[in-house]
């Protein structure tokens, strides 16, 4: 069962689910947009979850699954500006292991660095590597990072890092490759609160400079 419509693929993953193929991010937020919206009109048919990946979106828990493999190989996908989601500020200090590297490769001093990316308004793209962990695009492509040679055994809860185009915070303390900028005291998740995670596909975040305290 595989179903195509304009850049759109279809495949079955088990006997209940389903993997669109899309052929950018930009595609995969207006597709993801698009299936939550007919889901809601009631127009999918039963489907548990919904999960946006960088290339992909995943539908679990579908009752009828070749039925709507060839209703969504059908559509006709294009890369809209996304939809206005909820604000998320996170204050930040700029104080990173990997800043002045990251500055040398843009070209720029460290202060420019922290403006250029506290700059920008991001948009959590898709989720995953750990819970609460957002992947946040929004940085010009100019500034992607390429991720460490040697990734570290373990990054401090909070970091605020890089990686190839994406911007992440690190929800709780694992080991990791990303470029570290910076810190945030916010926690990002917390299982005691509802929801549990701050950051969610749509979500839009913007880091605020802060100095260290005492």
């Amino acid at each position: 069962m595989s179903s195509a419509g304009a850049s759109l693929t279809v495949r079955p993953v088990g006997d209940r689910a389903l993997l669109v193929e899309a052929g950018s991010s930009d595609q995969v937020a207006a597709l993801y947009a698009r299936l939550l919206a007919e889901r809601a009109a009631g127009r999918l048919g039963e489907v548990a979850e919904i999960v946006p990946a960088a290339r992909t979106v995943l539908l679990d828990g579908v009752a009828r699954p070749e039925a709507l493999a060839r209703t969504v190989g059908g559509w006709t996908v294009t890369a809209t500006p996304p939809a206005d989601g909820p604000l998320l500020e996170v204050p930040t200090r700029y104080d990173g292991a990997d800043l002045p590297e990251v500055a040398a490769l843009w070209g720029v001093g460290v202060a420019e660095a922290v403006a250029i990316h506290s700059g920008v308004e991001y948009r959590v793209a898709f989720c995953g590597f750990a819970p609460g962990f957002g992947y946040l695009t929004g940085l010009p492509q100019r500034y992607a990072v390429p991720r460490r040679a040697t990734p570290r055994p373990s990054v401090p809860v909070g970091a605020v890092a890089l990686a190839g185009p994406y911007t992440g915070v690190y929800p709780r303390s694992s080991p990791g490759g990303w470029q570290l900028l910076g810190r945030t005291a916010l926690a990002l998740w917390d299982e005691r609160r509802e929801p549990a995670a701050l950051l969610a596909p749509g979500v839009r975040v913007r880091f605020v400079p802060v100095e260290a305290s005492g």
